[in-house]
């Protein structure tokens, strides 16, 4: 089986090289500036002269806040150029992965009471801020084109490469003595080894449609931090505040944990608790 990765410069599309790479599995990494996934000419050619069999796109536009000032540039990376993958996909009959967002649902305190263990994928969606409607729009391109395709919704993705939340907070640890973390936002956090490993099963089961995929739990940003202060031995006092306190151009859920129970049904040991995420995690950070 051929894989070409789509983002291969990114926080994911890293570690599936990395990790494609260890397996000893055939694939063909494209960063950013080798591949512009806009540029549909550009993409046409490279999947037809790689002629993969799995492509897994790890190209995204991610920024939160930048979505809202330029909307365009968020549907043109995030729906646009998915459909024109997706169409491609089908054309060449190559699967197709793409991962998505918690961003897609509204995150309000009614779906938190009504999903105490999170969304499950059938869930009606209904983003409030570009990023995550760019996502979902992105999402029913796939659908609609009738290529076959994995759609993997992920929450507060960390990982050993990249920007990330838990990155973040370790260097603030050595800049600052006192932080501000949000206490009124709850989810799980999704790390990127776990999810390669759980998007190889679903691969090689041959296993289409829609999955989410995160750590057991639910947390806030604040214990979150708490935790990454503690387990990395890092002296910095931490306090609550309410996401108000921030101001950000984009709305933020306040809730966007992810049911895994459609995965956990197939092999529940790909799921783990949050804490044994985070700890593996810092140990690869050192």
């Amino acid at each position: 089986m051929k894989f070409l990765i789509t983002g291969a410069g990114g926080q994911l599309g890293r570690e599936w090289t990395e990790t494609l790479q260890q397996k000893g599995l055939p694939h063909m990494p494209f960063n950013s500036g080798d591949l512009d996934i806009t540029d549909y000419d550009k993409v046409r050619h490279i999947i037809s002269s790689v002629n993969p069999d799995v492509i897994i796109n790890c190209a995204a536009y991610t920024d939160v806040e930048g979505a809202e000032d330029f909307p365009e540039k968020a549907f043109q990376v995030n729906r646009d150029a998915v459909r024109n993958l997706a169409a491609e996909c089908k054309k060449n009959n190559t699967i197709l992965v793409h991962f998505s967002t918690d961003y897609v649902f509204p995150g309000n305190s009614e779906d938190m009471k009504q999903f105490p263990d999170g969304y499950p994928e059938e869930a009606e969606t209904g983003p409030i801020n570009i990023y995550g409607k760019s996502k979902l729009e992105g999402e029913a391109a796939i659908r609609d084109s009738g290529a076959d395709h994995l759609i993997i919704r992920v929450s507060w993705l960390c990982g050993k490469y990249g920007g990330n939340f838990v990155k973040t907070m370790l260097r603030l640890s050595k800049e600052k003595e006192n932080l501000k973390v949000v206490d009124d936002q709850f989810g799980s956090p999704t790390f990127t080894e776990s999810l390669i490993n759980a998007t190889h099963f679903l691969i090689d089961t041959n296993k289409m449609g829609t999955y989410h995929f995160t750590s057991k739990g639910i947390i806030s940003w604040y214990d979150y931090a708490s935790a990454i202060f503690e387990m990395s031995g890092r002296d910095i006092s931490i306090q609550k505040v309410p996401s108000s306190e921030f101001q950000f151009k984009a709305e933020r859920p306040a809730f966007s944990k992810l049911s895994t129970e459609k995965i956990e049904s197939l092999n529940s040991k790909l799921i783990s608790n949050w804490k044994t995420g985070l700890q593996k995690l810092l140990n690869q950070l050192g």
